[in-house]
């Protein structure tokens, strides 16, 4: 069976330096370096290189002696996932008890609607009343689920897949198979109603997941919703790859830009469900992400932090220029992804 066609030792050099000039960036405690990190911690536990460990380590260390934010968000609950590879790896408490104390936001402070689903917050203010938006299922589901499965918690597992579930069936069009961006639950509809790139990213990345780190995950009647879910959408978003073996910003227009973030965490997404289908796929993604790293490790055409826009030109217009911690950290999972691949394959059966 045909294989990914990749230069191991090219890729490796390639995520060196992504994590170098990734760790050049002064990120604060929030979503851009939760993604950053969480990449790196993909990349330590795919390499085994001690070096990415203690630049992590070090930097949180860091961050925690110079004081952490006072009020949780969503967004900043995106650290928990390195905080959880450094956890693995020390067994010491202080982490462990900043993991627990955004768990315990998350269960029973962070703003809730409907049934129980979590508003999407970025600050203390109550910014966007109701809404659900694609980003907190990296930001908080994820994070939930992984913490639920190693403490062995099903009210924590059920939350998470409870996430999973809505956000679904919020932002997902079974027409299509693609998500929308976000949900406003007061006014009933998806806003302007576009499929976002990396919105997509966000579902199919984390839906992908759910079955690897989840024991007997297909004893859970919402894994198979989360089945279906990305099944359809993996089928709609590869006819959607431009000949750069990426995709664009906003996914079917064609005069969109292409946008790495989104690409990476696609193809990501792929690699984690394994349909052999998909190869050819994952195949254009490794060379048109490696196009868009440069030697210095800086993955470029991510575009900026971007709100539910307003219309298509407000997508079309979010900056491309600087550097991102999400692109960043998206494109150091898909690396991991594609140096573990013959360890983590699967059949795609489910």
């Amino acid at each position: 069976m045909a294989g990914l066609e990749f230069d191991k030792a090219q890729v490796e050099e390639i995520v060196d330096k992504i994590v170098e000039r990734t760790m050049r960036m002064d990120m604060t405690w929030d979503w851009p370096c939760g993604v950053a990190y969480y990449g790196i911690s993909c990349a330590y536990e795919v390499t085994k290189n001690e070096k990415y460990f203690n630049l992590l380590k070090e930097r949180v260390d860091k961050y925690i002696e110079i004081g952490l934010p006072q009020v949780w968000t969503v967004n900043t609950c995106a650290m928990g996932h390195c905080l959880l590879t450094i956890y693995d790896a020390t067994n010491d408490q202080k982490y462990w008890d900043i993991i627990m104390s955004k768990v315990n936001y998350l269960r029973n402070e962070a703003l809730r609607f409907g049934d129980s689903v979590l508003q999407h917050t970025v600050s203390a203010n109550n910014d966007f009343p109701e809404q659900c938006w694609a980003d907190t299922l990296f930001m908080a589901a994820f994070f939930l689920l992984r913490v639920g499965v190693k403490l062995k918690d099903e009210e924590i597992i059920e939350d998470a897949l409870n996430q999973y579930y809505w956000h679904i069936q919020y932002l997902q069009n079974e027409n299509t198979g693609l998500w929308y961006h976000g949900y406003d639950n007061i006014a009933g509809d998806h806003m302007s109603g576009f499929y976002w790139g990396r919105a997509n990213c966000w579902g199919a990345y984390t839906m992908s997941q759910v079955g690897i780190i989840l024991p007997e995950s297909y004893l859970y009647p919402k894994f198979l919703e989360i089945v279906g879910s990305i099944n359809e959408q993996l089928a709609a978003l590869k006819v959607l790859q431009t000949e750069n073996g990426l995709w664009r910003t906003i996914l079917d227009d064609p005069e969109s830009y292409e946008e790495v973030s989104a690409s990476a965490g696609i193809a990501a997404a792929m690699i984690a469900k394994g349909n052999p289908l998909h190869i050819e796929y994952i195949n254009k993604a490794i060379k048109g992400i490696i196009d868009n790293v440069t030697e210095d490790g800086r993955v470029m055409n991510v575009s900026g932090g971007t709100a539910v826009m307003k219309d298509r030109d407000g997508y079309r217009n979010i900056s491309k220029k600087w550097i991102q911690g999400w692109g960043q950290g998206m494109a150091l999972a898909f690396f991991a992804g594609v140096l573990n691949y013959d360890n983590s394959r699967n059949d795609g059966a489910l």
